[in-house]
């Protein structure tokens, strides 16, 4: 180390102030600044510095265009929130927003046996109805009702990512609504239906059920102005009493009643749950159209209630071991072709357009109505070949023509609206026509006993050439009399009876007893080639029972407002005109028993009870009849193809005589016999029978008023 000749300033302290002094900061140093060169020199590359600018540019002006989109975007929506609230009217105004009304049907007892409209059972609350049901339809629908302010953003976002899961729309199938917003599509948001705009209710309904984007965001916007305008019970209430849970039933109160007979503030945890199950597809899960089926989603919405708290697992397992069932009336599910019968029977505007809720009292007795069922799918079960779809329609009414039960084809429930085969199918009656030639003849003074010939006969019809009637089995018997020809139901011997007292005079009978339908005016009118309905028939068929009077078939005997005791219209009879003598009905009714005894019509005998009636099958055996009567009760069955085609070894002697036999076998049930008001051979005043030549009047009319007197203890009212 190298010494540079210069001497080291000595070691002496610093001097310090004496003490109680201040002492002075010492003096820093100034920090040598470095050179010019050396501050400018650059962090960073340029590219670096010029995409930092650029996003941190980017950046500021996307928060700025955010913040002040938000507060446009707020603006926007409290706006459509506070239009949507001013609009929104008070609570009680949105209970019952049908625009149709409901028509509610008792039986001949009293008893409600069907509903047809737009059912609604009263208002109910929030509060009145059953704690387990509001609790139910919470736990089902929005369970964090009673916590958002209308909407669920959480719930919408679980929906959407639902929906993509699963290959639909992100608004296609889980829509995520709250029942605030459920609420707010029943109402259709606040817009009324309108005929100028939509064709009808229903496209007015799937309208508001359409869900878009923007229909969505309206939704919403509506669902925090009902929040504000309304408390969350007072939500809930019109949710209770507005949505449609299946069979015409609109809110909880209507469905209680229809499916288990008691009001919403009685059913219990089963109930309830069932219910509130309804909501997700009222139509599918109907108990009246798959019990089973809204059990099962019943059971699911009990482990919804657990879960949330609502019920115990204990209740909930109990619940499921013991599900809710039908009520007598709805497990029944009778009458729904008389109901829709009698629904076109009464004025449009109080029954199907019905913008009112109408009771209608009818005449329907639900115990014949199943033992008419039962008989019916007893024989075709028995006797119908696997795969066949021949139809059949049953009609049975009293003798004053009170329409007590109407089976309109093979298919009982679930039928309401189709085609009802008793009064809408139209057919040739075949040999069930040939008792109203017989009446003719008997009303103009023939008797039962009185000869006629079953011998060849060709008829010249002008236009159409000659016509050759034949019998069902090809032969001829030669002279026999008026009550063997209807037994065998001879062809050749009816048509020279009928030419013998007009067919004018047999148009005019079978008219008269109500057979409206065209009836054809060739000779081979005699023989049913003229159409009409099984109702039609049953009915002219009930005025020969009653003594020859006519009858109107009737449904509907008493119709009124739901609260009025006043009735606006009823009817207690359909008692008509007199068609025939009661000497002609009296041997005519006897003449019917034989063919039940001895005649076409033996598969239809009841032991112990006396039974008149008639087969008929028409040409190539499309149609197939049987009609007949006791002391209680008309009955009418007919059986065919819907498409007209043949049918397969079926006459009207057959499988018609057969379930008519089943029916009323049912249907006479507890009842005692009662004899028919009939004329044997052995009451006709004694005298020679007279020939009957065909085109002439071989009788006087209205000739065997003999026996009068005796007719009056015989014939009465015959109303059961």
């Amino acid at each position: 180390m190298s010494n540079t000749g210069k001497r080291r300033p000595p070691l002496v302290a610093d001097k310090r102030p004496p003490r109680g002094a201040a002492r002075k900061p010492a003096k820093r140093k100034p920090t040598p600044r470095k050179p010019a060169r050396a501050r400018a020199r650059p962090r960073g590359n340029f590219i670096v510095r010029f995409l930092r600018s650029v996003f941190g540019w980017m950046g500021r002006l996307l928060w700025r265009l955010f913040w002040r989109g938000s507060l446009v975007l707020a603006l926007i929506v409290g706006v459509a929130v506070w239009y949507n609230y001013s609009l929104l009217p008070p609570v009680d105004d949105l209970v019952d927003a049908r625009t149709r009304g409901s028509v509610t049907m008792l039986d001949r007892n009293g008893e409600v046996f069907a509903w047809r409209g737009e059912q609604f059972g009263g208002q109910v609350t929030a509060g009145t109805v059953s704690p387990m049901l509001r609790n139910a339809v919470v736990a089902t629908e929005d369970k964090r009702f009673y916590r958002h302010f209308g909407v669920s953003p959480r719930g919408i976002a679980s929906a959407i990512r639902i929906n993509l899961r699963e290959g639909r729309g992100p608004l296609s199938g889980h829509g995520g609504s709250t029942i605030t917003q459920q609420v707010a599509k029943l109402m259709c948001l606040g817009v009324p239906f309108d005929k100028g705009t939509w064709e009808s209710e229903t496209d007015y309904e799937a309208d508001c059920r359409r869900t878009t984007m923007w229909r969505k965001i309206r939704e919403m916007t509506f669902a925090v102005a009902m929040e504000i305008k309304y408390s969350k019970d007072e939500i809930l209430t019109v949710y209770l009493n507005r949505a449609y849970l299946g069979a015409g039933a609109y809110g909880f109160e209507a469905a209680a009643q229809r499916y288990f007979g008691k009001s919403a503030a009685e059913v219990n945890a089963p109930q309830a749950a069932m219910l509130a199950g309804l909501l997700t597809a009222p139509s599918r899960y109907a108990p009246t159209n798959s019990l089973t089926r809204a059990q099962d989603r019943a059971a699911v919405v009990l482990n919804l209630m657990a879960d949330q708290g609502y019920i115990s697992a204990t209740d909930a397992a109990a619940a499921k071991i013991a599900p809710a069932g039908l009520s007598a009336a709805a497990q029944a599910r009778a009458g729904g072709y008389f109901a829709d019968w009698v629904m076109g029977r009464g004025p449009a505007f109080l029954t199907r357009d019905t913008t009112e809720d109408v009771i209608v009292k009818t005449t329907f007795d639900q115990r014949i109505q199943t033992a008419a069922e039962q008989g019916l799918q007893a024989v075709l079960d028995a006797k119908l070949k696997p795969g066949s779809v021949a139809q059949a329609a049953i009609v049975i009414m009293s003798a004053d023509g009170s329409v007590r039960a109407m089976v309109g084809g093979r298919k009982f429930t679930g039928v309401t609206g189709t085609f009802n085969r008793a009064i809408m199918a139209k057919r040739q009656t075949g040999s069930a026509f040939k008792p109203f030639v017989y009446a003719t003849a008997l009303d103009l003074g023939y008797r039962m006993d009185d000869p006629v010939l079953d011998t060849p006969l060709t008829i010249d019809i002008p236009g159409s050439g000659p016509w050759t009637p034949q019998n069902y089995d090809k032969t001829f018997i030669g002279e026999t009399n008026l009550t063997e020809a209807l037994v065998r139901s001879l062809n050749v011997p009816t048509v020279r009876l009928s030419e013998a007292v007009g067919r004018d005079h047999v148009r005019t009978v079978a008219e008269t007893f109500g057979i409206a339908s065209d009836l054809a005016v060739g000779p081979a009118l005699a023989l049913g080639t003229s159409e009409s309905t099984l109702l039609e028939m049953t009915g002219a068929y009930a005025g020969i029972l009653n003594g020859g009077t006519s009858v109107r078939p009737f449904g509907l005997t008493e119709l009124r407002l739901l609260g009025d005791e006043a009735a606006l219209m009823g009817q207690v009879g359909g008692m008509r005109e007199r068609v025939i003598s009661a000497n002609a009905a009296g041997q005519l009714i006897y003449m019917m028993t034989q063919v039940v005894e001895r005649g076409t019509g033996q598969r239809a005998r009841l032991d112990g009870r006396q039974v008149a009636g008639k087969t008929g099958t028409t040409q190539a055996a499309r149609d197939a009849w049987f009609l007949g009567f006791t002391a209680d009760y008309v009955a009418g069955v007919w059986m065919g193809n819907d498409d007209n085609t043949p049918l397969t070894g079926v006459t009207g002697g057959g499988l018609p005589a057969e379930i008519w036999h089943e029916v009323m076998l049912r249907v006479h049930e507890g009842l005692p016999p009662r004899s028919l008001p009939m004329i044997t051979p052995a009451q006709l005043p004694r005298e020679a029978p007279q020939p009957v030549q065909p085109g002439i009047l071989t009788r006087e009319t209205r000739r065997g008023n003999a026996i009068d007197e005796l007719l009056r203890d015989i014939f009465g009212s015959r109303n059961r």
